[in-house]
């Protein structure tokens, strides 16, 4: 989903991240680096197959994520953050220092 400029910024955030799994996906990507579908699927517990597709189809449209894609058999796809999403390491650290106090 595409959200205007003209909407408050946390509207935004919350209309581009929100939902239960998104964070857990960039956070889980940053922490690994690039990643493999089922890796990334093994490292997420209780997501299934269908929403996991269905939130990096979502999160490759804002462009926060990149996918990569392999001519071979069988076929590997990797994802990985974009420089969009790099943005959010920091605030992912800040929550991190929050929690840990």
């Amino acid at each position: 989903m595409k959200v205007t400029n003209d909407i408050c910024p946390v509207v935004s955030f919350t209309e581009m991240l929100g939902g239960k799994w998104k964070l857990i996906i960039i956070n889980t990507i940053r922490n690994r680096g690039v990643i493999r579908f089922g890796q990334l699927a093994s490292s997420i517990p209780n997501i299934s197959r269908k929403v996991l597709t269905d939130q990096l189809k979502s999160l490759e449209g804002d462009n926060l994520i990149s996918r990569k894609q392999y001519q071979q058999i069988p076929p590997k796809v990797e994802y990985s953050l974009t420089k969009k999403a790099d943005g959010l390491c920091s605030v992912f650290k800040t929550i991190e220092e929050w929690i840990k106090k």
